[in-house]
C-alpha cells in the first residue's frame, strides 16, 4: 500500500540505445533508480538521469491543444501507426513544449503498464472524465481508434460551439470596455479645459453643460475609486462566481432569460447536452454513468441540476424521456427525438440529430446577431460620445447666437 500511495515526479534522462545512438526523454517515476531499472530492460544505457521541476513550461496547454492532439491520435491510429509511436511523432511534431513533455509523461506511463485511460486520468486539469472514460470504453472493446476518432470529432464540435459563443459576446463586450474608457478620457481630460474657458463667459450655462461637467469633477476628484470600484467589483465577482455553487446557480439562471442572448446561450447548452449523451451512449457507456459527464460537460449550472435530476430518476426505472421532461428545461422537440430514440432502439443517433439541429440554431443566431448588433453599438456610441460633445458646445453656440 505505501509503494502505491508514493508520489510520482517527472525525470528527465539522456543515454545511448543498443546501436549506440544517443537519445534522451522523460519519464514519470517514483525514484531515480526506478528510470534507470526500467531503460536499462529498455536496452538503453543510461547517462544521465535528473529530476525535473513540477513546474511545466513552454506554453499553457488548452483545449484546443488537446482537441488537436485527440485528432491526430485518432488519425494515426485509424492509418495503423502503433499507440506508443503515435505519441512519440505527435509529441515531437508539437509546437508547444509544455504538450510535448504532457505526452511524454502519458507515454511513459503507458510504457511501464498503466493503461491508456489510467494514463490520462492523471491529467484531470487536460482529460475530464468524459473523455477517460470513452478511451477506456475504447481500449476494452477493442475499438480504440473508433472511439477517439468519435471523440476527437466531439472536441471539435463542442469546441466550435464554445467559439461562436465567445465571438457573439466578444465584439459588444469589447466595445463597451473602449467606449468606457474614451469617456473616462473625455471626462478626465478634455472638459476640465472647456471649464476653463467657459468660466470667463460671465454667464449661465445650459443645463446639459452643467450636468456634464459636475460629473467630470466627479470623475478628475474620485478617479481611482471609480476604477478601483469598477476592476474590484469584477474580481469580486468572477472569484465568487467560480467558488459558490448558489451564485452559480443563480448567475446561470439569469443568463438564460436575458433578452436574444438566453436564447443563445440555451441552444447551445442544449447541443452540448445532446452532443456529450450521443457520444458516450454510442460509445457503450451505460446511460446512467454517462450522465455524469453529461452534467459536467453541460456549462450551466441549471441543466447540471436537471442532468443529475434525470440521474437520479433513471436510476430508479423512469425512462429518459419521462426524467427529462419532469426537469422542464428541455425543449418539446429534444422531448420527442429522445422518445422516437428510445422507442425504435436509436437513441445515439436522434441524440445526434438533435445536436447537430441546435448547433446549426446557434450559427445562425450568431450571424444573426452580428448582423444585429453593429447598428445597435454605433447608436449608442454615437448617442453618448455625441452627447458629450454637443453638451461642451453648446454654450459656444449660444455665444455665436448673442453675437
Amino acid at each position: 500500500m505505501a509503494a502505491k500511495d508514493t508520489k510520482e515526479v517527472t525525470f528527465a534522462w539522456e543515454g545511448t540505445d543498443k546501436k549506440g545512438k544517443r537519445v534522451k526523454g522523460e519519464m514519470k517515476a517514483s525514484g531515480e533508480a526506478f528510470v534507470k531499472a526500467t531503460l536499462r530492460r529498455q536496452g538503453v544505457n543510461v547517462l544521465k538521469v535528473k529530476k525535473q521541476s513540477g513546474i511545466r513550461t513552454g506554453g499553457k496547454i488548452n483545449d484546443k491543444d488537446v482537441t488537436l492532439f485527440t485528432r491526430q491520435l485518432a488519425t494515426m491510429m485509424k492509418a495503423g501507426v502503433p499507440l506508443l509511436q503515435a505519441f512519440d511523432i505527435v509529441g515531437k511534431g508539437h509546437s508547444k513544449p509544455a504538450v510535448s513533455q504532457l505526452l511524454a509523461d502519458i507515454k511513459a506511463d503507458v510504457e511501464t503498464g498503466s493503461s491508456l485511460s489510467q494514463a490520462f486520468r492523471k491529467y484531470p486539469l487536460y482529460f475530464d472524465n468524459l473523455f477517460c472514460n470513452l478511451v477506456g470504453a475504447g481500449e476494452q472493446a477493442g475499438i480504440l481508434d473508433a472511439l477517439l476518432d468519435r471523440l476527437a470529432t466531439y472536441k471539435e464540435k463542442i469546441q466550435a460551439i464554445k467559439s461562436k459563443i465567445k465571438s457573439a459576446l466578444f465584439y459588444p463586450v469589447s466595445i463597451i470596455v473602449v467606449a468606457f474608457i474614451i469617456t473616462a478620457v473625455i471626462m478626465i481630460f478634455v472638459i476640465p479645459a472647456f471649464k476653463e474657458l467657459f468660466s470667463s463667459f460671465g454667464a449661465d450655462l445650459p443645463a446639459p453643460t452643467v450636468i456634464v461637467m459636475n460629473i467630470s469633477d466627479f470623475f478628475v476628484d474620485y478617479w481611482y475609486a471609480i476604477f478601483i470600484s469598477i476592476f474590484g467589483s469584477l474580481w469580486f465577482f468572477f472569484y465568487t462566481w467560480k467558488r459558490s455553487e448558489k451564485m452559480q446557480s443563480s448567475m446561470d439562471r439569469l443568463l438564460l432569460k436575458i433578452p436574444v442572448f438566453g436564447e443563445l446561450i440555451r441552444k447551445a447548452t442544449v447541443a452540448r447536452f445532446a452532443r456529450t449523451l450521443s457520444t458516450m451512449f454510442a460509445a457503450g457507456v451505460p446511460l446512467v454513468e454517462a450522465l455524469d459527464s453529461v452534467a459536467g460537460a453541460s456549462g450551466n449550472r441549471v441543466y447540471f441540476d436537471a442532468t443529475k435530476q434525470v440521474q437520479s430518476e433513471i436510476s430508479t426505472g423512469a425512462s429518459l424521456t419521462v426524467a427529462m421532461q419532469n426537469t422542464e428545461v428541455f425543449p418539446n422537440m429534444v422531448l420527442q427525438m429522445v422518445a422516437i430514440g428510445e422507442e425504435s432502439g436509436a437513441l445515439d443517433s436522434m441524440l445526434s440529430k438533435v445536436a447537430d439541429f441546435y448547433e446549426g440554431e446557434v450559427d445562425d443566431a450568431v450571424e444573426g446577431l452580428s448582423s444585429l448588433m453593429e447598428p445597435i453599438i454605433m447608436v449608442v456610441l454615437g448617442t453618448l460620445i455625441g452627447g458629450l460633445v454637443i453638451a461642451m458646445y453648446l454654450p459656444i453656440f449660444k455665444m455665436g447666437q448673442v453675437v
